[in-house]
């Protein structure tokens, strides 16, 4: 997991604050990606997304990583579901400036089992955080992203953007105790870091978003803390040291019923239920 200790900081020092490596050039028709709407959390990233069926008055949603959450790792099989909180966020502007501290109401659904996601209801609509700060919400992609796919990696703690592509996907990817299906696997130049948890995956095409950044194989170890694995159909675990992954999130967009309430009955919610 991608937490902002054991070394980022000096991690990050090495490397330089500059951006990232570079990418082959954008098509032409790629959108804008900065970090309006992104958020830094105590320990991570976030950023505050709507469904395609949010209503600018609906309870306003942020999105990070199970991993993240305050109340610590859950454990496998563990689903967080309405739990109240208060935990603020820093929403940044288009040039990662702070803009505001937003705050939640509660924990509306968090689970490290088969996904690394948490998302957040917050004391504030989306109407009421474009009119007083004049930021958007990111849009859920409600489609499983492509391999080959042009993506960014938005981080609002370090306030850095990475460039990549969808290398392709793992069909289980195991990590200590816990197992995430169907997991993006970026190319090399997403080079994430800790801290970069719960960052929105843009797609540079569509602008929106299309998986949570989670994790990455920093010491070529075997499905260890830090060290995932990916086990294909047949059982066989391969390892990639240096490579980071990312969880898919259009499964959550069917769960997002009226007035942003997550309902895990609805009608093609594949989210794992407490």
């Amino acid at each position: 997991m991608k937490k902002p200790l054991v070394g980022a900081l000096l991690s990050l020092l090495l490397m330089g604050a500059a951006a990232s490596p570079a990418a082959a050039a954008p098509p032409a028709t790629a959108v804008a990606v900065n970090f309006a709407g992104t958020v830094a959390l105590s320990n991570c990233s976030g950023s505050v997304v709507r469904a395609p069926a949010s209503q600018p008055n609906d309870p306003a949603l942020v999105l990070s990583n199970g991993h993240c959450l305050e109340t610590g790792f859950p454990a496998a099989g563990e689903v967080v579901k309405d739990r109240p909180s208060s935990r603020s966020f820093s929403l940044l502007n288009a040039s990662g400036s702070k803009v505001a501290t937003l705050r939640a109401s509660k924990i509306a659904y968090g689970t490290m089992t088969d996904t690394d996601v948490s998302i957040y209801q917050l004391t504030k609509t989306y109407a009421q955080i474009q009119s007083q700060y004049g930021i958007t919400a990111l849009t859920l992609n409600d489609v499983r992203p492509a391999q080959g796919s042009a993506i960014k990696v938005v981080s609002g703690y370090w306030k850095r953007i990475y460039s990549c592509n969808v290398d392709g996907f793992a069909h289980l990817l195991k990590e200590g105790d816990w197992t995430w299906k169907d997991s993006v696997r970026y190319t090399p130049s997403c080079n994430t870091i800790g801290g970069t948890s719960g960052s929105p995956v843009i797609d540079t095409t569509t602008g929106k978003v299309v998986a949570v950044n989670n994790t990455g194989n920093e010491d070529g170890g075997r499905c260890t803390v830090n060290n995932p694995c990916e086990v294909d159909q047949n059982g066989t675990v391969t390892v990639r040291q240096g490579i980071n992954y990312a969880q898919q999130t259009y499964t959550i967009v069917p769960c997002i019923g009226p007035g942003n309430k997550i309902d895990l009955n609805r009608p093609g919610c594949l989210l794992p239920k407490p």
